[in-house]
């Protein structure tokens, strides 16, 4: 690692430790959090930092990412709430396996994509690598977090998350579904909105760090 990386190791740290706070603030009517405003930038810092510096080094910054996710998890763990009858950790040990999960496959599956079309076009790499992991992390998350097929984490961990099981029409105007379902799918609007607005600063940094330096 060098001086060069540590920007890329605390933006991505930054940003998971702004999801993990902001998650917890819900908005239009709970189909969505802020949390998932801040979380999909975590693929354009892999991103950039994968096509200045290479796969290697964008590894360590989801690396860096997942470490910080892991200890934000362990802090919410020991913050006990009071819900229903009965107390519960704000990070619940399904949620926190469900985030680590998905975020480690999604992000290095970024990486790969990214690589395989890197020598394209600028733009295809980072967006088709963004919009495949985007989808990944999605359907990981949703899936291990609150799917009541999933059962492996006890009868305790069911009792924090049944909520989202109940049927409600889907995105609030469609057939019924489970409401994680509806989850799942605004927040994956909500990545892939952002996959596209974030060509922008992908081009710009990308572009800025390769200029060469004016001779002094």
């Amino acid at each position: 690692m060098t001086r060069t990386h540590i920007p890329g190791i605390l933006a991505m740290a930054a940003i998971v430790v702004a999801s993990n706070i902001l998650v917890q603030f819900l908005i239009l009517d709970g189909l969505l959090t802020w949390g998932a405003f801040t979380y999909p930038l975590a693929f354009l810092v892999t991103d950039v930092m994968n096509r200045i510096y290479g796969a290697g080094p964008a590894r360590k910054v989801v690396l860096a990412g997942f470490v910080t996710g892991v200890i934000c998890s362990l802090i919410g763990s020991q913050i006990m709430l009071q819900g229903d009858g009965y107390e519960y950790a704000a990070v619940p040990l399904r949620i926190a396996v469900a985030s680590g999960l998905a975020f480690l496959i999604a992000q290095l599956t970024d990486i790969t994509v990214f690589n395989r079309f890197r020598s394209g076009l600028w733009w295809r790499a980072p967006l088709v690598s963004t919009l495949i992991g985007s989808a990944l992390d999605t359907a990981i998350f949703f899936t291990v977090a609150f799917s009541a097929s999933i059962t492996v984490f006890g009868a305790d961990a069911d009792a924090a998350i049944n909520w989202a099981w109940g049927g409600v029409p889907f995105m609030n105007v469609g057939a019924e579904a489970p409401l994680w379902v509806t989850l799942a799918f605004a927040d994956w609007l909500v990545k892939l909105s952002l996959a596209l607005i974030a060509l922008i600063p992908f081009r710009m940094i990308v572009s800025r760090a390769s200029s060469p330096v004016p001779a002094a």
